[in-house]
């Protein structure tokens, strides 16, 4: 039988809104109904990379905060359930060949140690006391960020990169894990604190004397005070629900994943990131072809694309991803996706790791997946109160829902139950904008974090 009354109503069954659900149950909140209208993990949170990182820019140490909050939680998810979603702590590898970006990798290591991320360590030399990650677990490992300079000590640990590498960047407190494993963990957790699922669409959020009063899904109405809005790439469809203006926009990110016979990705890296801009090598005969076809891709892409290998034991399986495209897209289901972005993502990685330049002849068989990110202009996520009385937001964590979406979860859960928040908090409600000082600093925010 459908609910008809509850505590709390969350709209998504993405990884935002179990790991709301989840921390509600945490906080002595039972009555909670979960509503979508597809499986739970099945839109977007699904496609994920699945990385987390505590490397993020200022302005602020907001969200290097958050994330290490986040990371916590996630260590402690990982402790208690003996590790079921597999996290490990191999760190992120950000490699150049352009010498006047060294030192830009320094004061990067320096500005993310200001911020809170951890230390700095510069390895000039060969001796250099230099410690890479091991391939599984995630404790006892260093935090902060690695730059090595010294050739030597780079091909001795990264063989694999190419030959004019001239600098690397290791950050620590940044890994991967399983996406799917994860949401499940918390999904099962809060259902045995009795978090009930609806499959439904929901239709319409009734308020009453200015506060939330019911919600209705496919024509049940369940009468509840509050409502929270995980709606992912449909968060602001759910606003205006409420007359509610949530300011995100959807980017569609795409990423490949196919079975890497030539063993081109050694199966203990690192994530791979190449900071350079690339011009993809094509043949003369594939250039005359392009001119016609496509010119774009004959130009210089931007930075970054990146790739990790994926599942434990002996899985051959590699993801690469590559973002050339950023324009604001209404999000539109089922996806498409450029039928040019599997030889991009391995034409583009063989910049970094030649060995994928093999597979250029006879492309491997892959499947191409993604979703929207969905997200502020300053990518900084949105987690507390709408200005309707009992009603929430916990979204806009494109490009990193898995990472931010236990602390995320946690705020908002904090915010329902009155719990004391931490100084973090402000910077990820929606009543920040209304801040005139905050607005003049979108004006010069810089950078964003966006991989």
């Amino acid at each position: 039988m459908a609910p008809t009354t509850a505590e709390v109503v969350i709209c998504g069954a993405g990884i935002a809104g179990i790991a709301t659900a989840y921390h509600l149950t945490r906080q002595g909140v039972t009555d909670v109904v979960l509503v979508d209208e597809r499986p739970p993990l099945s839109l977007t949170s699904d496609k994920s990379t699945e990385g987390y990182r505590n490397w993020w820019p200022g302005p602020g140490d907001a969200m290097v905060a958050a994330m290490n909050r986040s990371i916590d939680l996630l260590e402690e998810l990982a402790r208690e359930s003996g590790n079921v979603f597999r996290m490990n702590r191999r760190g992120y590898l950000f490699a150049t060949s352009d010498p006047a970006r060294v030192p830009r990798f320094v004061t990067a290591a320096e500005e993310a140690a200001a911020l809170g991320a951890g230390r700095a360590r510069v390895h000039a030399t060969a001796s250099s006391d230099y410690r890479p990650a091991p391939p599984d677990g995630f404790e006892e490992q260093p935090v902060g960020a690695d730059v090595i300079t010294e050739p030597t000590l780079i091909r001795r640990h990264f063989p694999y990169l190419a030959d004019d590498t001239v600098a690397v960047l290791h950050t620590r407190r940044c890994g991967w894990l399983s996406g799917q494993q994860l949401g499940m963990h918390m999904l099962e957790r809060a259902r045995d604190k009795g978090l009930r699922l609806m499959a439904g669409s929901v239709e319409k959020i009734a308020t009453a004397g200015g506060r939330v009063s019911a919600v209705t899904v496919s024509g049940t109405t369940i009468a509840t005070p509050r409502v929270v809005n995980a709606a992912g790439p449909l968060v602001a469809r759910v606003g205006r629900m409420l007359g509610i203006d949530i300011p995100v926009s959807c980017e569609l990110h795409a990423k490949i994943a196919f079975a890497d016979t030539l063993g081109a990705m050694p199966r203990e890296a690192p994530m791979l990131i190449w900071t350079d801009p690339v011009r993809v090598a094509w043949t003369d005969e594939e250039s005359r072809a392009l001119a016609t076809s496509r010119p774009d891709l004959l130009e210089e892409i931007p930075p970054a694309v990146h790739g990790r290998p994926e599942g434990g034991g002996d899985s051959p399986i590699v993801l690469l991803l590559w973002t050339y495209h950023l324009d604001p897209v209404e999000p539109v289901f089922p996806l498409t996706f450029d039928p040019a972005y599997t030889e991009l993502c391995i034409r583009g990685m063989a910049r970094m790791v030649p060995a994928f330049a093999r597979y250029a002849e006879r492309l491997p068989r892959a499947v191409v997946d993604g979703g929207y990110y969905t997200r502020t202009r300053e990518n900084r996520f949105l987690a507390g109160p709408l200005p309707v009385e009992g009603a929430y937001v916990c979204g806009a964590l494109g490009g990193h829902g898995l990472m931010a979406s236990s602390v995320a979860g946690e705020l908002v859960a904090s915010h329902v139950t009155g719990r004391p928040l931490p100084p973090y908090a402000p910077a990820f409600t929606l009543a920040r904008y209304d801040d005139p000082a905050y607005r003049a600093l979108l004006e010069r925010w810089g950078a964003t974090g966006q991989l």
